[in-house]
């Protein structure tokens, strides 16, 4: 079996013209402007529409474009910069976690994958805690936080059974747990149809999953799945290990 040496490897039609287009980006266009039609801009750059949208699709991924329901593709802003951690262990609510806005809370089962991370049985009832973060007026990501009601036991069931009430009651009675630590993880995910409206993306756009189990002495206490938007979003670590979003590549190509 034969090897291939990375020199000898070509580069893709749609990477070149995504390079291209990038420069285009920069010299003949500005923030929130619409690009032309696919059809125009592959005539302008001699290329098929099959390797526009490619080229297309890697720059949205990279942050450089924006597709808008009812507006096209416009060229994106620089990338909004936030902090990703949760409860603080001495159980107060941190600056970050106040930026989150409640929009409702619910009694559900949660899918399969969070009842293996809580290490709860199926039927277990669950307070489902719906949340938004906006960062510098915009909404960068949409929540889905499980809290099992054996983790909030103090939680009254009599007042304000749903909504945003809830919602809060629900998340200060999870930052009064003696909690002991967090396991958090990242992965390249599609928007499905609830976080695609909430982020004001169109469904399958790329978006970015961070999955936060919160640790209590007896177990996991809760389960955060968080939806950033790609497009927005660059994550990096801090010497303290903590996830953080930036926008700095971004503000240094539009300074």
């Amino acid at each position: 079996m034969g090897t291939t040496q990375p020199g000898s490897v070509q580069e893709p039609k749609y990477w070149h013209l995504k390079t291209v287009l990038s420069e285009a980006l920069d010299s003949d266009f500005t923030v929130g402007e619409v690009l032309p039609n696919e059809r125009d801009l592959a005539a302008r750059f001699g290329v098929a529409r099959a390797t526009l949208r490619q080229a297309l699709e890697q720059l949205e991924l990279e942050g450089r474009l924006q597709r808008r329901r009812g507006v096209g593709t416009t060229v994106a802003p620089p990338r909004v910069g936030v902090a990703v951690t949760g409860a603080r262990h001495s159980g107060a609510a941190d600056d970050a976690d106040e930026a989150w806005q409640p929009l409702d809370c619910t009694t559900a089962e949660a899918p399969a994958a969070v009842c293996a991370m809580l290490d709860a049985d199926a039927g277990e009832p669950l307070h489902v805690v719906r949340r938004i973060r906006v960062a510098q007026g915009q909404v960068v990501a949409a929540e889905l936080l499980y809290v099992p009601a054996s983790s909030v036991p103090e939680l009254s069931g009599i007042e304000a059974p749903s909504g945003p009430v809830r919602a809060r009651n629900v998340v200060r009675e999870l930052h009064r747990l003696d909690l002991v630590g967090q396991d958090r993880s990242v992965e390249l995910g599609s928007a499905r149809a609830d976080d695609a409206k909430e982020l004001d993306r169109l469904p399958g756009a790329p978006v970015l999953v961070v999955t936060t189990r919160y640790l209590a002495p007896a177990g996991t206490a809760a389960v955060s799945v968080a939806t950033y938007r790609a497009d927005t979003c660059r994550l990096t670590f801090g010497d303290s290990g903590a996830l953080e979003i930036s926008h700095e590549e971004q503000e240094r190509r539009a300074s």
